[in-house]
């Protein structure tokens, strides 16, 4: 654990905002697998592609997707981790360089939250007594291990929630009639977004129904987009 985060005063029942992290990537991963993979397969069999072509594009388009996603999500929140420890170095930096200055710094930061000035002084030297460093990364900077960037977790949550989710509309369309791919393929993505939505409102402890209407309305929006396309232009449009 880092020397900068508080123990969670209830272990048994965490707060949600614990989750935010790996949550945000596995809904990202999860919605991004159902739509993109559901879009290219309903673009695909619109186009009147055979068979083989549309399963062959629902392969390509998971595989592709699942490690565009994974690289995606690794570099870019590696870049939020990189942006954090700057930021601590420079904490670091002024501590030792100007600690009176950062005192008062803490103490003004107390002062606005609602204590008074000699509340708010006496908070701030003994918080940097006990830790100065953690006192600043975790109030002034807002940073803890709970909320700091981790880009492989980020990245293995979004691939593989987003290979589970591609697979739904693929084993719709592998199982499907040929006739009968295209409405196989966008119920089957319609009751995954439906899933997605309760699984994520879950977790994170929103309002359901809203969640599942969110995510239902935009992936069906995006679906819908495709297959026109598709059918106008007798191509797949990914």
């Amino acid at each position: 654990m880092s020397r900068y985060t508080h123990a969670d005063a209830h272990p048994d029942d965490p707060h949600y905002v614990s989750r935010s992290g790996w949550l945000r990537a596995a809904v990202l991963g999860a919605n991004d697998g159902i739509v993109s993979v559901a879009s290219l397969l309903a673009g695909m069999a619109a186009s009147g592609s055979s068979r083989e072509a549309v399963l062959l594009a629902g392969v390509a388009g998971l595989s592709a997707g699942a490690l565009s996603m994974a690289a995606g999500e690794y570099v870019s929140v590696s870049s939020q981790s990189d942006i954090e420890r700057a930021d601590i170095r420079r904490e670091l930096a002024a501590l030792r360089d100007d600690p009176e200055t950062e005192l008062i710094e803490l103490a003004e930061i107390y002062e606005e939250r609602g204590l008074s000035p000699e509340t708010a002084m006496l908070v701030a030297r003994e918080m940097t007594e006990h830790d100065a460093l953690a006192a600043h990364v975790r109030d002034e900077l807002g940073l803890s291990d709970v909320l700091s960037a981790n880009p492989l977790q980020a990245a293995l949550a979004s691939a593989a929630t987003f290979t589970l989710a591609a697979a739904i509309p693929l084993i719709g369309a592998w199982v499907a009639p040929f006739h009968a791919i295209l409405p196989v393929v966008l119920g089957a993505t319609l009751l995954a977004l439906v899933l997605l939505g309760a699984t994520g409102a879950r977790a994170g402890g929103a309002p359901m129904g809203r969640a599942v209407l969110r995510v239902v309305f935009w992936g069906a929006a995006a679906m819908g987009i495709t297959a026109v396309i598709g059918r106008i232009f007798g191509v797949a449009i990914g």
